[in-house]
């Protein structure tokens, strides 16, 4: 996708935030709309409140400013470690694409910008990804590798595992 435009997350975007939770939720599956997210903590604390000191983003959109996808970082600590979480000082990673911009080389683009911003001020991101998503090739090509034995019945009942990536 050679026309899009990666700029910086903004707490103004939480709302497409939380659209973009629901494309990496895969919460469409379990009949969910993006409100429902809300209520769900282990999901919420994604996004809830963004723009917090350490919260760190980037909006991939089209020429014309319609966004298409999000990537972005946030810490956790062991009181509320969410799905991926390795440590407190290693922010998971989030991103979700709308179904049309798939497979075009926007999650790429996002990643590689927010990895590149990340470095400034962390070692290392983690992520939370199902065994079988098709996402988990794009990681493992940005140089994320799974953590042995960090397997977890995910909320739908399949397998999801971590993936670090050491930045710097």
């Amino acid at each position: 996708m050679t026309s899009a435009i990666v700029r910086p997350a903004l707490a103004s975007d939480e709302p497409f935030l939380w659209t973009m939770l629901f494309e990496a939720s895969h919460a469409a599956e379990q009949q969910m709309e993006v409100d429902d997210l809300r209520s769900v903590p282990e999901l919420a604390r994604y996004v809830e409140k963004w723009g917090g000191a350490g919260d760190l983003g980037v909006i991939g959109c089209e020429e014309g400013g319609t966004m298409l996808g999000a990537a972005w970082i946030r810490l956790f600590d062991a009181r509320n470690a969410a799905y991926g979480y390795v440590d407190d000082r290693t922010p998971e990673l989030a991103v979700g694409v709308v179904p049309r911009a798939r497979g075009t080389g926007l999650g790429t683009m996002m990643l590689n910008r927010l990895l590149d911003s990340a470095a400034a001020d962390h070692d290392a991101v983690c992520l939370s990804v199902r065994e079988n998503n098709p996402a988990r090739r794009l990681y493992e090509r940005l140089g994320f590798v799974y953590v042995p034995g960090s397997e977890k019945t995910n909320r739908v009942g399949t397998t999801s595992i971590t993936m670090v990536r050491r930045l710097g």
